[in-house]
């Protein structure tokens, strides 16, 4: 059991200060599962968007099943998200007065079934990006240089 991760949208991170994680699951269709299962999904320009109080992910690209029939769907069709009302109008609120973005972050399997991380984010600016970056890239030569000195 636990958890098998399919896929994470890294470039998320790198766009967005993610304040706040959800776990939502995901409304799937025919060969849909099969297809996750294999790992032919992609977040990258995925998005997500609150519609009616019903949360949905646009954009995410589940490649059809090879050994599927009529029954494939649309790739990348808009699937509605799983998720407490509470929690959908929580998320509203934050994203209409603080503009924050809903990014999904990562999608796997718990306990053989499909969920959807998504983060609450706001958006960085170019020079916050680098900054990132620089510290990124100092953390890494940190750790190198101590591996070095203990060997």
């Amino acid at each position: 059991m636990g958890i098998k991760i399919i896929a994470s949208n890294k470039k998320a991170y790198h766009e967005y200060y993610i304040e706040e994680v959800y776990e939502a699951g995901i409304v799937l269709k025919g060969t849909e599962v099969k297809s996750l299962r294999l790992g032919k999904v992609s977040l990258k320009e995925s998005f997500c968007r609150i519609i009616n109080g019903e949360l949905f992910i646009n954009n995410m690209n589940i490649s059809p099943y090879e050994f599927g029939n009529r029954e494939n769907v649309d790739p990348t069709r808009m699937r509605k998200l799983l998720l407490h009302k509470e929690e959908i109008a929580k998320m509203a609120r934050k994203v209409d007065e603080k503009g924050l973005t809903l990014v999904p972050t990562k999608i796997y399997f718990k306990d053989s079934r499909a969920k959807l991380e998504i983060g609450v984010g706001r958006g960085k600016k170019l020079h916050d990006k680098r900054e990132t970056l620089k510290r990124q890239q100092h953390d890494r030569e940190t750790s190198r240089a101590i591996r070095e000195h203990h060997r």
